[in-house]
């Protein structure tokens, strides 16, 4: 009888006490030990030497557009992509169709998604002025990551627009709250700025600088009041980085992988409207100072902002056009390859992906390669040479801004709770995500109505 379900051997292991190479092996779905495991058997084993075993990747900003099943997307077809690429649990947006806002609408799309997930997840309960005082019930629900707040319109109608609005959000509720920083009043003002131009190349200029900045010190003020704790979505100003510096006792950041390694105005010029994003890819002077800061170590977490639209969308006039791009299933492969241009360590990436997550949100039993812990880890090739490709992509929005690119380093094994779900590029068995529980949460003791129906 094996005494183990899966044991990884002879890989490099990325610990929290570094990197070494050993055994580890998983039992119940919890890693049972690490070290010289011999001879020990398992159902399943899977040879890693000359291959890195990282924590599992977490990617805190998705968003798999159901219900409603625009722009193609859907749960089971996002996070078919998140575990080909090495993924291993999501926390999905809320601005669907109808938005995630209420008891019933979070109800009805965690009893769609839960049996249909390949990889584990947790859902966003989307903020308005109509419902701010009932964000402290909302955020307790089974699986919930929090909280998530529109200051700027994007793709959707969730909008918190004024301060009177937000104050009362910041006021509800106790855990983080994550946040899209662009100022709604200066977006309006300036929108004829995109209109006049009718080229995406304008997009930049429309949202631009002082739009992120003016949101990002409206929030840390407001939320300093409060006493609230927020988490930043995708950085993208030097400006920000800078201001964010003297409010980190509050303020958790995050960046993205599109504005790590796409740059204005080149990326409008090749891709057009598909290097579209809220807020937009920007200059050299801003990327360079987002990679200062993760060298630095300000920025918590890495989130691949996944926002599919087809490309009959993004081909509408600008700016008509949606924004949005896929980028869920390139987050590792991208990154591994800055790792390998030597833009940033191993370590490093995996303090983005798994430590910061679960540190930034009090993930319970994930983000470390430790006994106890959710047996996740992706398993990639450090001196892999692949170029991504369409055929290789798994979201039905059927492209990616990356296409073409050849990149060093890609993921060969997602390993989810000791099962294996993805080796060697092909998807196993079914979906079988569990719901993530989070230690600020009522359900991390499984005690209410929702956690105890779920089979998860």
């Amino acid at each position: 009888m094996a005494a183990f379900d899966l044991v990884v051997r002879g890989g490099t292991l990325i610990t929290p006490g570094g990197e070494e190479q050993a055994d580890v092996a998983v039992l119940d779905g919890r890693i049972a030990t690490i070290g010289a495991l011999g001879r020990a058997t398992a159902a399943t084993v899977i040879e890693a030497r000359g291959l890195h075993v990282l924590p599992g990747v977490i990617d805190t900003q998705v968003h798999f557009r159901e219900p409603g099943l625009t722009h193609k997307e859907d749960f089971e077809s996002g996070t078919h992509a998140a575990v080909k690429g090495g993924v291993t649990a999501i926390f999905d947006m809320p601005n669907t169709k109808p938005a995630i806002v209420d008891e019933a609408t979070y109800e009805a799309k965690f009893r769609a998604v839960r049996k249909r997930s390949w990889c584990d997840f947790a859902l966003y309960v989307g903020a308005t002025p109509q419902n701010a005082d009932q964000l402290a019930v909302l955020e307790q629900m089974p699986a919930c990551a929090g909280i998530k707040v529109f200051m700027g319109s994007s793709t959707g109608d969730l909008l918190v627009p004024d301060d009177e609005a937000l104050r009362k959000v910041l006021a509800s509720g106790r855990r983080r709250v994550a946040v899209h920083c662009e100022d709604d009043q200066r977006l309006k003002d300036r929108r004829s700025i995109a209109e006049a131009a009718g080229n995406v190349s304008a997009h930049p200029e429309w949202r631009d600088e002082q739009s992120s900045f003016q949101a990002t010190s409206r929030l840390l003020a407001l939320a300093r009041l409060a006493g609230r704790r927020v988490h930043v979505l995708h950085v993208t100003t030097g400006q920000e980085i800078d201001f964010l510096i003297g409010h980190r006792d509050i303020a958790t950041i995050e960046v993205t992988p599109q504005h790590l390694s796409l740059v204005a105005p080149d990326c409008y010029a090749a891709l057009g409207t598909r290097a579209q994003m809220n807020p937009p890819i920007r200059d050299v002077v801003h990327q360079e100072r987002l990679w200062r800061a993760i060298a630095d170590g300000l920025v918590d977490v890495l989130g691949s902002d996944h926002a599919p639209h087809t490309i009959a969308e993004k081909s509408k006039p600008y700016p008509e056009s949606p924004s949005g791009m896929p980028g869920v299933q390139t987050l590792v492969p991208l990154m591994l390859d800055h790792v390998a241009a030597g833009r940033l360590t191993l370590r490093r990436f995996t303090d983005l992906t798994a430590a910061g997550p679960a540190r930034a949100f009090g993930i319970a039993r994930k983000g470390a390669i430790r006994v106890g812990y959710d047996g996740d880890f992706t398993i990639v090739d450090l001196q892999a040479k692949r170029t991504i490709t369409a055929d290789w992509l798994a979201s039905r929005c059927g492209w990616s801004p990356f296409e073409g690119r050849t990149v060093t380093g890609w993921p060969v094994a997602t390993i989810i709770r000791g099962r294996a779900v993805m080796l060697q590029g092909e998807v196993l068995g079914e979906p079988a995500g569990h719901r993530l529980r989070f230690t600020e949460s009522t359900d991390f003791s499984s005690s209410d109505r929702m956690a105890r129906n779920a089979s998860s």
